[in-house]
């Protein structure tokens, strides 16, 4: 990208001047988002519901939580996040449960969210999964799911607002020896109650440039923004050609969720053995006393070998080996992450740079059988550069080259060097799991925490038109002791793939992607 030509011209001190505010703005791309120029909306709202238990309709509380963009721009998708569905069903639903013979439940919520912008309207189903939970002795039974919902598109000016409607939760139920009940599934049907607030509102997201900020608290909607009624099949009206757009999003498929494309292809299929998972965490900036966020990247990993032995205390050790690489559109590296921060204070910049792998990542999984429980831990080792590719102070795009980059990959401490050699990235973690009971800490399949710390090196490359940033940059960023904590998600075998059931949790989506994207975590 270029910058203004007329620099060049420029006295050396304004130069310098230049040239310094330049290197910052990039390092400001790698501090912690609460620098952000524009921040989220972050709602949490109570509403009360009622639903249609087996003995009969009972009043209910659900809680909804979300992050949703303070603004957009027509044709820009708006993508909340962080969404939580946390239903709160009345004593009456546990005996229900429990005449049913059921001990357990696993939950999957459907909340119908109604989408407005001045009189056209459509609707998103926002679906959230729960982890199994037992049946409380008394009281009420809450639930909490999570999930990745569609994006939405407003088609031109004005405020989209997002309003939440009938939800049906569907119910896995289980015995206390482990089998499913009679039935095995029962699906509770909810509607808000006559007096919810504000019709449900849960969020405004100003659309357009003229469009008025977002308030602190949803304002009330006017007539036509209420909940939509259900579709009736009938031909659009004429406000159906500008009404706000709604991504895809079919059940078990990746269509539509928060996470980069993450499949093998008719020119890289998969094998027996092969897995992919999604990746993403934090990676400290100590120069900066910050923390940079690693997007969510895909890992398509192969095993190569696997050794089964006991040792000298009789307990049997299992080891995988197996290599893996990033993937992303065909390269090894992550996806681009573009970040929007004021610099100073009060310069809006943004950034964009990816994380590129330059060798093979290894991995070493060690397993050791004690009894019916087993511990493990892992390494895992990667060659990564750091590169920048672009950046704009002020809405002016500043040319930092094509090769900005460190000039090795981010080094960590090696405890085996001579089967080890060269710069590389290690990564540990360890975890164990007692028998009938989930893993705790990592594990290569089901995934969980990975820690290391790295250093990272000088830089090369940065800078155009006479303008070296290579020096600011490495005084500024560069050198040891970056704490890198990263989560892996549950990986997904397309081999032997698993959709999910009402006994075992989706590790696939119907196209043989990752079902499990994970959150990352300090």
């Amino acid at each position: 990208m270029r910058g203004n030509r007329t620099a060049a011209s420029r006295p050396s001190r304004a130069r310098a001047r230049s040239t310094a505010i330049a290197a910052f703005v990039v390092l400001a791309a790698m501090v912690p988002a609460a620098a952000s120029a524009a921040g989220p909306q972050e709602i949490d709202a109570e509403l009360p519901y009622v639903c249609d238990l087996p003995s009969g309709e009972r009043a209910a509380t659900v809680r909804i939580s979300a992050e949703f963009p303070d603004r957009a721009e027509p044709g820009e998708p708006i993508s909340p996040t962080g969404v939580t569905t946390t239903v709160e069903l009345p004593a009456e639903a546990v005996t229900d449960l429990v005449a049913l013979k059921a001990t357990t439940v696993r939950a999957a919520t459907r909340l119908t969210v109604g989408v407005t912008q001045e009189e056209a309207t459509a609707e998103a189903v926002w679906r959230g999964t729960a982890q199994p939970v037992d049946l409380p002795a008394s009281g009420p039974l809450t639930l909490t799911a999570t999930g990745n919902v569609p994006s939405v598109t407003g088609r031109g000016d004005g405020d989209l607002r997002f309003s939440a409607g009938n939800l049906a939760v569907d119910l896995a139920l289980g015995t206390a020896d482990g089998t499913a009940a009679d039935p095995g599934a029962l699906t509770v049907a909810c509607s808000p109650a006559g007096n919810t607030p504000e019709d449900g509102l849960l969020a405004t997201v100003p659309v357009g440039r003229d469009a008025a900020e977002p308030s602190g608290s949803p304002s009330a909607p006017d007539a036509s923004s209420g909940t939509p009624e259900p579709s009736s099949g009938t031909p659009r009206d004429r406000q159906g050609d500008r009404a706000p757009e709604v991504a895809e999003n079919p059940a078990g498929s990746a269509a539509g969720r928060e996470a980069p494309p993450c499949a093998y292809t008719e020119e890289n299929p998969f094998e027996p053995l092969s897995m992919n998972a999604y990746i993403t965490g934090y990676s400290n900036v100590r120069k900066q006393k910050g923390a940079s966020l690693l997007p969510v990247s895909c890992v398509l990993l192969e095993t190569k070998e696997m050794l089964a032995e006991p040792d000298e205390n009789g307990n049997f050790i299992v080891t995988i080996k197996a290599e893996g690489e990033l993937h992303h559109e065909g390269r090894m590296r992550t996806p681009p992450f573009r970040a929007t921060f004021l610099t100073f204070g009060f310069v809006p910049t943004t950034a964009t740079m990816v994380l590129e792998q330059t060798g093979p990542m290894t991995i070493r999984f060690d397993t050791v059988y004690i009894g019916t429980d087993i511990e493990a831990e892992t390494f895992i080792r990667v060659p990564l550069k750091l590169r920048i590719l672009d950046l704009e102070v002020n809405g002016t795009a500043l040319d930092v080259g094509a090769g900005c980059r460190t000039e090795k990959p981010l080094r960590s401490a090696e405890p085996d060097p001579a089967n080890h050699p060269g710069d590389h990235l290690l990564l540990y973690g360890k975890g164990e799991q007692k028998y009938a009971e989930d893993a705790t800490g990592y594990m290569l399949l089901s995934g969980g925490p990975l820690t290391g710390e790295a250093t990272i090196p000088a830089f090369t490359g940065c800078g155009s038109s006479g303008e070296n940033l290579d020096r600011l940059l490495t005084a500024s960023v560069s050198g040891p002791g970056n704490h890198i904590k990263q989560i892996q998600g549950q990986t997904c075998t397309p081999s032997a793939p698993v959709f999910g059931d009402e006994n075992a949790a989706a590790q696939c989506t119907r196209d043989l992607q990752p079902y499990v994207i994970p959150v990352p975590e300090r």
